[in-house]
C-alpha cells in the first residue's frame, strides 16, 4: 500500500527529480533511469528508493488532480456537468469511488483537505 500524502498544512518532501529519459532509452526495456549502469550497491539502492519515493509522491499528487477534475466536472453550476457514472467511465473506475473521489475533490476545492490523503478517497 502506498504511503499517504502529507497533510495539507504540512510542507511536502522534495522527492528526488524525475528526468526525462531520451527516447531510444526508454525504448530498451532494460534500461530505467540509468539504473542498470550503478554497480555499487548502496548507490542503486539510494537511487533506487529516490525513484520510488518520487514515483510515489508523483502518484498521490495526480490522484489529488483526478479529485479536482471529478468534482469540477461534477459541479451542478455547470451546464454540461457529468454525472458520477460519466465520470467512472471517462476515468475507468466504479461509479462508487467516482462519487467517493468527487467528494474528495470538494473537499480538496473548499480547502477542507486537511485530515485527508489522496490515498484515502474512499
Amino acid at each position: 500500500m502506498a504511503e499517504p500524502t502529507p497533510r495539507r498544512n504540512e510542507p511536502r518532501l522534495r522527492p528526488a527529480p524525475l528526468i526525462f529519459e531520451p527516447a531510444d532509452a526508454a525504448s530498451d526495456p532494460e534500461h530505467f533511469f540509468d539504473l542498470e549502469s550503478i554497480e555499487d550497491p548502496r548507490a542503486l539502492l539510494a537511487r533506487a528508493t529516490e525513484l520510488a519515493q518520487a514515483f510515489r509522491a508523483a502518484a498521490d499528487r495526480a490522484v489529488e488532480f483526478q479529485a479536482v477534475a471529478a468534482a469540477q466536472l461534477a459541479d451542478p453550476r455547470r451546464f454540461d456537468r457529468l454525472t458520477p457514472a460519466d465520470i467512472a467511465e471517462r476515468a475507468e473506475w466504479t461509479e462508487d469511488y467516482a462519487k467517493k473521489m468527487v467528494e474528495f475533490g470538494q473537499d480538496l476545492l473548499r480547502g477542507n483537505g486537511e485530515g485527508r490523503t489522496s490515498a484515502d478517497p474512499v
